[in-house]
């Protein structure tokens, strides 16, 4: 008798939480021919998409001749930054730091500490024109939303006989991409 009672109960339980499952989508049709038609709704959000990929995070600058001296600059081809982005960007660069970090390399000889971040030029063409790298972001190049857009960067760096003095010399290049 308890079998029988637990069973009655398991489909007394069944039966009253079928209609509740189905009660998201109900639909009648006449019988024996009919169609039944229900519709649900969907939502998504896309956020935005941003991706910078620079095709190094290292540029080792060619080191000055006499000949690059006298011209004042040697130039150097920069990395390429590659922009994915559902949305209109612009990428944008600085210094990290106003000066050059410097080590001396020669005995008795001390290198320039105070070299500024704007002895480095950069610019999207080969030909130029370039423009003094500083501590506050610029816009480099803009685009609209594209699965990829290539920017090639070159550099100047600037040499002056008279303060630039042998040493090993690094300045952090910040590219950063924003959206506007």
């Amino acid at each position: 008798m308890n079998g029988y009672l637990r069973g009655m109960a398991l489909a007394l339980g069944a039966a009253l939480t079928l209609p509740v499952a189905a009660r998201g989508q109900a639909c009648t049709a006449p019988i024996p021919v009919g169609t039944c038609t229900a519709t649900t709704s969907t939502t998504l959000t896309v956020g935005l998409v941003l991706q910078l990929t620079l095709s190094s995070t290292t540029t080792t600058l060619a080191g000055p001749a006499l000949s690059d001296y006298d011209a004042g600059f040697v130039a150097n081809q920069g990395p390429t930054a590659i922009v994915s982005s559902n949305r209109p960007w612009r990428l944008q660069l600085s210094a990290a730091a106003p000066t050059w970090t410097a080590t001396s390399t020669q005995p008795g000889v001390a290198a320039r500490p105070n070299k500024p971040a704007a002895d480095l030029e950069w610019s999207t063409a080969a030909g130029g024109p370039f423009t003094a790298l500083t501590t506050v972001p610029v816009t480099a190049v803009s685009g609209a939303a594209a699965a990829v857009a290539t920017t090639d960067f070159h550099y100047h760096t600037l040499y002056n006989w008279t303060v630039d003095t042998p040493g090993s010399y690094s300045l952090i290049v910040v590219f950063t991409i924003v959206s506007p």
